[in-house]
């Protein structure tokens, strides 16, 4: 079992920066990839970035692509996302997401835990 909780969300206005992290407790020994998400009301959740286990590798959506980073600390059981020049659209609640594989994923259904979602606010 794994716990995820994410921190860092809040209000900004659009062009600001905002840094999200992931803390993971529980069994966390294993090789887990990484997974941010974000759902916006009315809206089905979408992929936003993934990093593979070692850190080496990461994929982003084309939305956020040059403007936000995935990375992640192992020895701090934790993986971050900082996110830079944001717009309004950026606006929706973030989840971190594990998979029980050390390999990048960027579909939903290939994460095995999820947080509770931390509130990203992006003001016009």
């Amino acid at each position: 079992q794994v716990q995820l909780v994410e921190s860092g969300g809040g209000l900004v206005q659009a062009g600001g920066s905002l840094r999200l992290s992931c803390a993971a407790s529980g069994r966390t020994f294993s090789s887990y990839a990484m997974g941010w998400f974000r759902q916006a009301p009315g809206k089905e959740r979408e992929f936003v970035a993934a990093i593979n286990w070692s850190g080496g590798r990461t994929f982003y959506a084309d939305s956020v692509k040059g403007r936000f980073t995935i990375s992640r600390d192992n020895a701090k059981n934790s993986v971050y996302l900082q996110m830079n020049s944001l717009k309004p659209e950026d606006t929706a609640v973030y989840y971190c997401a594990a998979r029980a594989d050390e390999r990048l994923w960027a579909g939903i259904h290939g994460y095995d835990y999820w947080g509770q979602g931390t509130q990203v606010t992006v003001s016009s």
